[in-house]
């Protein structure tokens, strides 16, 4: 295989930043005014007609929470091992299983347990998750319903309606999600209706 050249490199920055920035639920305005940097230039950025440079990614980087080296896509060299550095956001913890940029992501959430549920506080960001429960008991709240899922339970949701994730019953929880673009679509069969929460099971072989 070819290895990536200099502009391979630079221009698949814009798409990882682009699809981070969805991934966080933050918007090109609110990003402005945390990072200093102009709207329209973290626009042009993240569609690839401005080249990042190192005072671009700095500040994001930092608000990212994330290591430059990441932003880059740079390769690590010397050891083979994918190394996957958690994500901590509102109390939880979030363990990429991922690193492409664009697409479906991968991540492993681990929700602690806490003397008392919390209230829900529903957001809204672009694009389409999936999720799966490993352990406990999630409370998942997205529109007007407010459903319990327990182990082996799987659930579909367009992230545009407002939702919530959190433990139902004070314990941890911990789920596979995966997240992609919106109007992206898994194949998940259901014994409830076509918003697609419910168990997720195998299509019969013919």
């Amino acid at each position: 295989m070819d290895p990536k050249t200099d502009d391979d490199v630079l221009d698949a920055v814009g798409p990882r930043l682009r699809a981070l920035r969805r991934h966080r639920g933050i918007t090109l305005a609110d990003l402005a005014v945390t990072t200093g940097v102009s709207e329209s230039t973290l626009s042009r950025l993240e569609s690839g007609q401005r080249r990042p440079t190192l005072e671009l990614l700095l500040p994001l980087a930092r608000i990212y929470d994330v290591p430059l080296d990441d932003l880059v896509g740079a390769p690590r060299t010397g050891d083979p091992r994918i190394h996957l550095k958690p994500i901590r956001r509102h109390g939880m913890t979030f363990v990429p299983l991922s690193r492409r940029p664009g697409g479906v992501h991968a991540f492993k959430m681990i929700i602690p347990a806490r003397p008392e549920p919390l209230e829900p506080t529903p957001q809204t960001h672009e694009g389409h998750e999936w999720l799966y429960v490993l352990n406990g008991h999630l409370r998942l709240v997205t529109g007007d319903r407010d459903l319990t899922l327990p182990p082996g339970e799987a659930a579909e949701f367009d992230t545009s309606l407002p939702h919530w994730l959190g433990s139902a019953d004070g314990g941890a929880v911990e789920l596979l999600i995966l997240f992609g673009p919106q109007g992206l679509r898994a194949h998940v069969r259901t014994d409830t209706d076509r918003s697609t929460l419910g168990h997720s099971e195998p299509e019969p072989e013919p």
